[in-house]
């Protein structure tokens, strides 16, 4: 595996779009192959992807010395699921990290059996594609608020300084009635209540103006359009938070794939 290029990552936030990224030409998966070349191998690296719910009060730390690659999606090509992503768990380090969350007043637990979900895994083959570096997932809660996970990202910013990567992996939109009704093709052009908003995102992100991240859903223009659900923006607000106290974004990478599923890609940090 690579040389360790830094000690401190910028935390991410990686849209994945739909599992089949991994094996449909895009701009988005060329860029994600080679994104883990220009950061090199972290120690360890942090997931908080819009597929792992936890419930209640409380956040989910995966801490299973091997996870398996779990296949949370139906009816598509028979190629994705013979991808595995044998990449390790770290009990030690979900153990230090579920203490830190705790030590914060969150309520934090182990999930022992938990795998990986294609919201880790797909992103992580196109950057990491030997699969050897030790991978945790932590959860978003549906019951908890905008601020609640910019504050659990907060937490974890910790994290960065200690050579651990720290990726929020979702969507910059994500209207799936709107994806399989309009019969999109994977290059289609993007809608115009799709570009609006996902430009006005980039803009607030680029400015630092986090009380409008955390309202985007409410406060964006087209914000319920782009996102029904607000899974899989969580874990840009937790990437956010993990930027560090004074942190700006930077957009990495603008496309699209399916004309409603913006693909962009951001960097947090307080450099």
């Amino acid at each position: 595996m690579k040389v360790l290029l830094m000690t401190e990552y910028p935390s991410l936030f990686l849209s994945h779009g739909a599992p089949t990224l991994l094996i449909e030409n895009s701009p988005a998966r060329r860029y994600l192959s080679g994104l883990g070349k220009q950061l090199g191998a972290p120690k360890a690296i942090l997931v908080i992807s819009a597929h792992h719910y936890s419930r209640g009060d409380s956040v989910a730390v995966t801490s299973g010395v091997a996870p398996e690659t779990i296949y949370d999606f139906s009816g598509f090509p028979e190629a994705l699921y013979q991808v595995t992503y044998p990449a390790p768990g770290d009990p030690e380090f979900a153990a230090q990290i579920i203490s830190r969350l705790k030590a914060a007043g969150f309520i934090a637990v182990a999930e022992a059996k938990r795998g990986f979900d294609h919201g880790a895994w797909v992103p992580l083959h196109l950057m990491y594609p030997d699969a050897d570096i030790p991978v945790i997932q932590i959860s978003i809660n549906m019951q908890q608020s905008p601020q609640w996970h910019y504050d659990l990202g907060r937490v974890l910013a910790t994290f960065r300084h200690e050579g651990i990567l720290i990726v929020g992996s979702g969507g910059a939109t994500h209207n799936l009635r709107a994806f399989f009704k309009g019969e999109y093709e994977l290059d289609a052009e993007s809608p115009e209540w799709v570009t609006t908003f996902a430009d006005w995102l980039s803009e607030r992100i680029e400015a630092g103006d986090v009380p409008a991240v955390l309202d985007a859903v409410e406060s964006g223009p087209g914000g319920h359009r782009n996102h029904p659900s607000m899974d899989h923006i969580l874990p840009l607000f937790v990437a956010m938070g993990a930027g560090g106290e004074q942190a700006k974004g930077s957009r990495l990478h603008k496309s699209s794939t399916y004309g409603v599923l913006a693909m962009d890609a951001y960097a947090f940090s307080e450099n």
